[in-house]
């Protein structure tokens, strides 16, 4: 079975965990256990010819049973009520909601599907599955506001959140755009409560406005009925420095991952310190969120961007964003298993 195959099939299972993760909480998952036999082409999922150890009386084929059709079929459980799922951040979270929805269609090419955009929010729905998977586009995910002064970027004020609630699984992410300046800024002056800065270490900004975002959560989510996860600080690779490669100004002409010589995973930059502020602010909540660690296994992709080729080709630079597919679909993979892990929790 190739690598397609597999990430088809881990795909077919994140639907399955969307349309039917109510048995599942349950801890029976009824609705798992009832379904129908279905021909897939992309079946088996594994040759016994390459799995040395099988016991004789268990390799059908190679006993010489003529007929392979009964290798090919997948169960797929009968699809309940569907639930949601949003991603809210920045572009970085539209790189990981794009992933996801490509792995869903390509598992389902024959399912009908809508992708709607309304304003900042992006909904991918499959009708006959009941599942949706959405992007609400907040880049600072606390609030700016014109002023007669400009627009502020209000690091204790979330008045955005509604469009999160009810929402079965919650994506948060930011980090991309703090660090933008001058025309890329969106803001004109920092304000927390009555107090107004022109600027402040952005670092420092950040803390703040995540410590307003966790108080939202604490306040607004049952974690009964909503669980919650943070994506983690998907990193740049602006400078061969950070991966030992002076000679190399950024990611352009970059093709293979970071391996570290020494034999270990560590990069050698360091962590990325807005991931420590991130995992600061998380450790200090009382209610759950998951941590996406991403950061790591996404520093040692220096060769995943868009580069030179994210508009056609050669008329921009980008080192931020990642191509897909690519390292995104790890992020699902990654998610995939941390919601199910979340589900099978025994009941307390």
């Amino acid at each position: 079975m190739d690598v397609g195959c597999f990430a088809i099939k881990v795909t077919l299972l994140f639907l399955s965990f969307v349309v039917h993760h109510r048995g599942i909480a349950r801890g029976g998952g009824c609705d798992l256990y009832e379904g129908k036999w279905v021909h897939d082409e992309s079946y088996p999922l594994y040759d016994t010819s390459q799995c040395p150890f099988i016991e004789k009386e268990f390799d059908c084929l190679k006993n010489g049973r003529p007929d392979k059709d009964y290798l090919k079929y997948r169960w797929q459980p009968n699809a309940v009520k569907g639930k949601s799922i949003m991603f809210v951040g920045d572009s970085l979270s539209l790189n990981q909601w794009q992933s996801l929805t490509c792995m869903l269609h390509v598992a389902l090419p024959h399912a009908k599907y809508s992708s709607v955009r309304t304003g900042g929010l992006s909904t991918f729905t499959f009708p006959a599955y009941g599942a949706k998977v959405m992007f609400s586009r907040n880049a600072f995910l606390v609030d700016i506001v014109s002023t007669n002064h400009g627009a502020a970027l209000m690091l204790d004020s979330i008045e955005g959140g509604n469009l999160w609630k009810g929402i079965d699984v919650l994506v948060f992410n930011t980090w991309h755009w703090w660090l933008h300046r001058g025309r890329q800024q969106p803001w004109n002056f920092i304000q927390v409560g009555k107090a107004t800065y022109r600027d402040m270490d952005r670092l420092v900004a950040y803390e703040k406005a995540l410590s307003t975002w966790a108080k939202w959560v604490e306040s607004n989510v049952d974690p009964a009925k909503t669980k919650v996860f943070f994506q983690g600080v998907s990193p740049d690779h602006m400078n061969g420095s950070d991966w030992r490669e002076p000679n190399a100004k950024n990611c352009e002409g970059q093709k293979e991952p970071f391996f570290n010589k020494r034999g270990n995973y560590k990069y050698p930059a360091g962590p990325h310190p807005a991931q420590l502020v991130v995992e600061k602010v998380i450790g200090a909540m009382s209610k759950p969120v998951h941590l996406l660690d991403v950061t790591t296994l996404s520093q040692l992709r220096k060769d995943g961007h868009p580069s030179v080729y994210g508009h056609g080709g050669h008329r921009d630079l980008d080192c931020s964003h990642w191509c897909l597919a690519g390292v995104p679909d790890t992020w699902n993979q990654l998610l995939y298993a941390a919601l199910l892990k979340s589900y099978l929790k025994p009941a307390s």
